[in-house]
């Protein structure tokens, strides 16, 4: 398990993100930037705060086994952040958030189309007092059109955008995915937007507007999915654990378990025979292209399930990785980290927190390594309010009886 890295030398150290946004999208985008360095300052409602505190359990535990008021689901998307507790409705706090825009790179927010216009602090009111500033917008259906007005949630969006339509079962419901993908695609989006933004900054000295939504990224990383409607012209269909271009390219049942077979090409196709001693298939105009198997995946698929059923996933995992075929088993999360590459690239963290009963939480790593410039893990998931006082002081030079 890695241990944090507290010197900031990260690609963006020096760089101030003032963050209005909650739930996940835009704050799965200001988590990447703070572990890239960036002094991320959370915005958040006094007494009340991001909503995803409370969506639990499971939460994490104090000293005596009970629950916090920090939620797993928070846990996950607002490390290396400072929490201040700004009223947004009352004119004092609309001024602190002024002055404070006046001091940042980077303004996030992912309020319903509108809403901060009528406490001036829209990209027009923010612009006028800092032109330099990068304002990104982030909401379901974007600022404009007929659904601008609408509130947008990651599972509507899923549904709404598509993806669900192809996922899942033949024969079953259409199926979300199992984490909120919609919303944290679209704040890994938003993230490239403001770094294409900052180089234009950097270049030409001009702050601009973003506006993402969750339905335009959604459609984005529909890929091949997508692609393959506006190219044929045919909705996709549901294959399950089965690939629309690739066979055989899902689960497969051993006689102890399930693995996944993901065969690219041909030759892999031909290996994986020769190892299953069914090269017949392999030799068989139905099966010897990937196209031929394509069409031909009802009759293929069954013969596959009936030979890898007879052995174990040991023997299947084991011995197709020694002919290049790729397969992998379908791990648990506790497999997931006790997985030695997993362990060797240290991807669950301990950061101390005060709340916490063992004195750390447990993380998930950034994926991303830089030669130079490493992320680094500064700063615990904040509690709601707990950096007030420092910000105020540290950029407004507010002192005790001021605040």
């Amino acid at each position: 398990m890695a241990t944090p890295h507290k010197e900031n030398k990260g690609p963006l150290a020096g760089i101030t993100v003032l963050d209005l946004s909650r739930i996940l999208a835009g704050p799965t985008c200001s988590q990447l930037f703070g572990d890239m360095g960036a002094d991320i300052i959370k915005v958040e409602r006094p007494d009340f705060g991001d909503d995803t505190r409370k969506w639990g359990p499971p939460y994490m535990q104090d000293s005596d086994g009970n629950n916090t008021s920090e939620s797993a689901y928070y846990l996950s998307s607002n490390r290396n952040k400072r929490s201040i507790a700004i009223d947004i409705s009352q004119p004092y706090g609309q001024k602190i958030i002024h002055d404070l825009a006046t001091k940042a790179d980077i303004f996030i927010e992912n309020y319903k189309v509108g809403a901060l216009k009528k406490y001036q602090l829209s990209y027009d009111d923010l612009k006028a007092i800092n032109p330099k500033l990068i304002y990104c917008s982030i909401s379901g259906f974007g600022q404009t059109g007929p659904y601008a007005d609408r509130p947008g949630y990651d599972f509507l969006i899923q549904a709404m955008g598509g993806i669900m339509s192809f996922t899942g079962e033949p024969e079953g419901d259409p199926m979300k995915t199992g984490v909120g993908i919609a919303d944290v695609v679209c704040g890994l989006y938003s993230s490239s937007a403001i770094l294409a933004a900052l180089h234009h900054l950097k270049t030409s000295g001009e702050g601009q507007y973003i506006d993402i939504s969750l339905l335009d990224s959604q459609l984005a990383w529909l890929v091949n999915g997508g692609l393959n409607y506006l190219t044929s012209g045919e909705n996709p269909v549901r294959y399950g654990n089965g690939h629309p271009n690739i066979v055989p390219y899902e689960l497969f049942p051993a006689n102890n378990g399930y693995f996944v077979l993901a065969v690219g090409n041909d030759a892999q196709f031909k290996r994986f025979c020769e190892f299953a001693d069914v090269i017949e298939l392999a030799n068989d105009e139905h099966y010897t292209t990937n196209e031929n198997r394509v069409q031909n995946r009802k009759t293929l698929i069954p013969k596959l399930r009936a030979i890898t059923a007879q052995h174990s996933m040991d023997h299947w995992i084991q011995g197709l990785e020694n002919c290049n075929v790729p397969c992998g088993p379908v791990n648990n999360m506790q497999q997931v980290f006790d997985d030695p590459q997993v362990k060797h690239r240290e991807m669950q963290i301990e950061v101390a927190h005060p709340l916490a009963g063992k004195g750390t939480v447990d993380l998930i790593a950034n994926p991303i390594n830089f030669s130079v410039t490493p992320v680094s893990y500064r700063r615990h998931p904040p509690t709601l309010g707990e950096h007030t006082d420092e910000i105020l002081d540290e950029y407004l030079g507010k002192n005790s009886d001021d605040i």
